[in-house]
């Protein structure tokens, strides 16, 4: 016993270094343990303070009340005085509260519709309400988004270097992302939307006029993230709120003059009501900043088995701001076990062995995407390809090669790449492919709801169960360190990756699948061997890049514990990032009012 609460006890102070790195509360000590601490001076805790009194100050006076910034992270003094100016916190604030009623029934709507078919055993079907227009189209998009064959992804503009690397690289754009690659502390926060801000005024050395450079194709956090540190009426701003806010208030007039945005990736909708907000948000935004109605367009990423049943409403709710549909594999995949995956007829088989885009599900899922956006003069754009170039093996370089070609022939307009030693090859795939391919109306697509929800059949591999325990521990180690993705098996991880992982694990454990090695049953006891047996080879590693200290070691163990907790849950946490930065904020603050 005394030893299981020495566990957790070492666990809360590893997350409480980690909340230290997004949250000023603890401001003096961040005690990990004995031979890992963090120290926060008192003076720059009072410095901090001293901003936060100025700012509050200076609210007062433009006569906005009842809303608490929290103070920057040692460091960012630069960063929060540029991004949280008094006019800039009064429009985040402003958004928020006009927003706050529509987005709380948004999320409660969600809610209702998993309930229902919980309850009902039902599945979802084509939308309830057709588009009752006939013959529309979404409106035209600027020059600059009418060729979209190449896009960089999952770069976190909290990444300086990367993000740099990304500005100077002769790409079509750059997926600017707070979402899936990218890890929302306070620090990350305030970096990449500084960033931002210098790309798009030209303030970064070596970087071009943001006219001359990849568009910016900014991706906001997705609606189940929350922002911490800033507070409205008593109640925390919803994370793409604060994202969207401070982007359009600081570069939207900019990106307009430069007739490069503001362009967006909008997450994990689900479904037409969704993009009705957005687009509620996009027309308010632009009469407030003064700018012209239809300047704001936004690609909504199809991330979620619901959103696949209302492809055709979602454009037609953003037919004014459009820019299209996109296709994502593995959170798409994901959402399966989160609709149903207590159903044991949607049990998804081993991913990496079995799951692709050139199965039955998803292959008419890209068809539909393509068909519904060409219909309506959209672009249909594919997903991600996360391979990184370690070597010039050609097996690897003909399989990526491979894939994005049938993502062209079905009649894709283009698709992203992590590594950017990949876009000279993908170029040469791209060569033969007008500006893009609107044209290809794809009207020999017939897509049923039987084609959607066919699940691939396949067992699992032991391999495959490693591999999920592994991608899941190290994206909550890097995400306790303030990472939003990471390198594994020359692949980059992100939440898309960690969600579909963690996902498939829980279900495996649920329905008691066999192994089609042994025929063993993956099991909670099973897994938990695997995860000792995995920590064991990292910890013992020479090479490892994970464990370099002692603090190191501790953090990973507290990462396998909590994706043993995420694993095993009676019900599945609905995301992964949200367990984390939800609950363990919760479970961290609790621990301290112990001591």
């Amino acid at each position: 016993m005394a030893m299981a609460n020495m566990r957790v006890q070492d666990r809360m102070q590893v997350i409480r270094n980690h909340l230290g790195l997004h949250s000023s509360t603890n401001r003096n000590v961040i005690t990990i343990s004995k031979n890992c601490r963090k120290n926060i001076p008192f003076n720059a805790s009072s410095r901090q303070d001293g901003l936060v009194e100025a700012l509050q100050a200076d609210l007062a006076q433009i006569g906005v009340s009842d809303v608490e910034v929290e103070p920057p992270p040692e460091g960012m003094t630069e960063e929060y005085t540029t991004l949280l100016t008094p006019k800039a916190v009064r429009f985040v604030a402003d958004l928020t509260r006009e927003f706050n009623t529509q987005v709380d029934l948004m999320m409660k709507e969600r809610l209702r519709r998993k309930v229902e078919l919980d309850i009902t055993g039902n599945l979802p079907n084509f939308a309830n309400y057709k588009v009752q227009e006939t013959n529309w189209r979404v409106d035209p998009v600027p020059e600059r988004l009418t060729c979209r064959k190449l896009d960089l992804g999952d770069v976190s503009p909290a990444n300086t270097d990367k993000f740099i690397e990304a500005l100077q690289c002769d790409v079509n754009g750059i997926q600017t992302d707070f979402d899936d690659g990218h890890c929302p502390t306070w620090r990350a926060q305030l970096r990449g939307l500084n960033n931002v801000c210098k790309a798009v005024f030209g303030l970064i050395p070596g970087v071009g006029d943001i006219s001359q450079v990849p568009v910016l194709m900014l991706r906001p956090r997705a609606w189940n993230m929350i922002e911490h540190n800033l507070l409205v009426d008593g109640k925390e701003v919803p994370g793409p709120l604060f994202d969207f806010g401070l982007l359009m208030f600081h570069c939207a007039s900019r990106l307009l003059t430069a007739k490069s945005g503001p362009f967006f990736y909008l997450s994990k909708l689900e479904g037409a009501n969704e993009a009705r907000v957005w687009n509620n948000i996009f027309c308010w935004t632009q009469e407030k900043l003064n700018i012209p109605q239809g300047s704001i367009k936004a690609c909504v990423l199809i991330e979620n088995i619901l959103a696949s049943f209302e492809m055709e409403e979602i454009l037609y709710e953003l037919r004014n701001h459009s820019l299209g549909l996109n296709c994502g594999i593995w959170d798409y995949s994901a959402s399966f076990v989160n609709k149903f995956g207590h159903r044991s007829d949607f049990v998804l088989p081993d991913r990496n062995k079995y799951v692709n885009m050139q199965r039955h599900f998803l292959r008419k899922y890209m068809d539909l995407v393509i068909h519904t956006c060409h219909k309506r003069g959209a672009h249909a754009t594919g997903g991600m390809a996360a391979t990184i170039l370690d070597s010039w093996d050609q097996t690897v370089i003909a399989k990526i090669t491979e894939a994005k070609s049938h993502e062209i022939l079905a009649g894709a307009d283009g698709f992203m790449v992590y590594d950017t030693r990949l876009v000279p090859i993908m170029k040469k795939v791209m060569a033969n492919v007008d500006i893009n391919q609107i044209h290809r109306k794809r009207e020999d697509v017939q897509v049923t709801a039987e084609d959607l929800l066919q699940m691939p059949s396949g067992g699992v591999t032991l391999e495959g169960l490693k591999h999920n325990v592994a991608v899941g521990i190290l994206f909550i180690d890097a995400w306790l360190q303030g990472r939003g993705h990471y390198v594994y098996k020359a692949a980059v991880e992100d939440s898309a990756t960690a969600e579909i992982s963690r996902s498939q694990v829980w279900q495996w454990i649920r329905h008691r699948v066999r192994l089609e090695e042994s025929g063993d049953v993956i099991s909670r006891s099973l897994v938990q061997k695997l995860i000792k047996d995995f920590l064991s080879s990292v910890i013992t590693s020479s090479d490892s890049v994970c464990v370099k200290s002692l603090c190191d070691k501790e953090r990973l163990w507290t990462s396998a514990n909590i994706f043993e907790e995420v694993v095993t849950k009676r019900d599945f946490p609905e995301f992964l990032t949200t367990y984390l930065n939800l609950d363990h904020t919760f479970l961290s603050y609790q621990k301290k009012l112990l001591e």
